[in-house]
This record gives C-alpha cells, structure tokens and sequence, in this order.
C-alpha cells in the first residue's frame, strides 16, 4: 500500500515523527541479492551523521550481525563521533521498496540524510549491477505523523509489511515467526532478538509500546484485527 500521490509534503521540523517511503523506478527491485540490503542498511547507519563521512568506515559483519568500525582497528586515525541528523525509529525493506519512521533532530536532517542515503545507495547500486540512471521513483515520499490514531497504527503496518510477500500459512503464530525471522526489518530489534540494534534509536517507541513483550504482543493482536486495523489507518493517513 501506498499514500496518494495527492498528498502535500510536510515541513520537516525538529522532534516531529515522519513516515517516509520510496520504492524502484517502474516498480522495479531495488534489492536484488543480500548484499544489497546489507548495504543500505549499512548506509542508514553510516550517512546518518551531519559529518561528511566516508562510505567505507563502517561495516556489517554477518557473523555478529553488528556494526564495525573500521577506524577501531586503526588508533592513528581520526575518526569524529557522530551526530545524529535524526533518530531512525523503524525500518522495513522490501524487494521494490521501503519503509522508514524517523524523528528529526536537527534543521532539515530528514532531507540532507534523505540526500545522502538515495545518492550513496544508487551510486553502489548501479556500479554493482552495472545499470545508470535513477533508481528510485523520484523524490522519498514523507507524512507527518499528527494524529493519534495514525501513530498508534503505523508501528504494526510498517512492521508486518513483509507478509505482504509471505505464502505460508495462516496461522498467526506462523506470520510472527516469519516477521521475527525477516533480517531486513527492525521488528527482530522491537521484540527482543538482536537483528541489527545499533541502526535504530528504540528508546522513545517502545516506551509508547509498552516495552518488547508488550509490542509483541500488540503486534499479535493487530494481525488478528489486520483488515478492520488497515481500514481505521487508511481514513488517517489515505492509504491507496
């Protein structure tokens, strides 16, 4: 699902939660291999940053599933701490498309990481597979999260996105163990299972949920209410 293309494009201020989304030019992927989606994530940690950075500092190890620092194996080098454009509440990536909640911390941070990540990511794009052009379907989409009910939604709409690729069973115990399975997301990271914890800032949503037990359990409820959920969601944020 997608917002209508109708809708205005918000101010971005400082301490206001946006949902922001874009998906591949004519509906193409935008992740073909694991690879790729290791390095966007890797780029949503490494461009959030107001320091010009250097896209080789840090890197995933699939072994730990964490974030390393290339300059920790180097003393001499110098390497300044970062500071955050803005806090990455959630994200979800799909094959074509993704998904991201983000809270702004500094004057137009949402835009200049926004800048940062879709140039950086389709630059690797294209030289890996050997393509040129845009990647991507114009310009990121972003709504502000104002009211209430649109907020109290959005976790769980974001979160059980992959399902919409899931063929398995019906079982709402199957979906959740597909979702707590799904590496390109940080819902793993919300219910408790390390995924990729250092990418996302945690603290400020899972008060609001109750904590990890909480979501999960929320979370199971929504499944169970998903379509009545989607519906009271879509009169908030006029999903297509």
């Amino acid at each position: 699902m997608y917002y209508r293309n109708n809708m205005k494009k918000p101010t971005f201020t400082e301490d206001k939660i946006y949902h922001v989304y874009n998906r591949g030019t004519e509906k193409r992927k935008i992740f073909m291999e694991d690879k790729d989606y290791f390095r966007f994530i890797h780029d949503l940690f490494e461009f959030n940053d107001e320091n010009a950075v250097l896209n080789s500092c840090y890197y995933f190890n699939p072994k730990t599933a964490s974030i390393e620092n290339r300059y920790l194996k180097n003393p001499k080098a110098d390497r300044k701490p970062r500071k955050l454009l803005l806090e990455i509440l959630i994200f979800v990536l799909m094959p074509n498309h993704f998904h991201l909640l983000l809270k702004q911390k500094q004057e137009n941070g949402i835009v200049k990481f926004m800048q940062k990540l879709g140039t950086g990511y389709t630059m690797y794009f294209n030289k890996k597979h050997e393509r040129v052009g845009g990647l991507f379907q114009g310009r990121f989409k972003a709504i502000l999260v104002n009211e209430h009910a649109h907020f109290l939604h959005l976790p769980y709409y974001i979160h059980t996105n992959p399902l919409l690729n899931y063929r398995g069973s019906t079982s709402i115990v199957e979906q959740m163990k597909f979702l707590e399975d799904y590496r390109w997301s940080s819902f793993p990271d919300y219910v408790g299972k390390k995924n990729f914890p250092s990418v996302t800032q945690r603290e400020f949503l899972l008060d609001f949920l109750g904590g990890e037990e909480k979501y999960k359990k929320e979370t199971i409820e929504w499944l169970k209410e998903k379509s009545k959920n989607l519906e009271l969601l879509s009169k908030n944020i006029m999903l297509e």
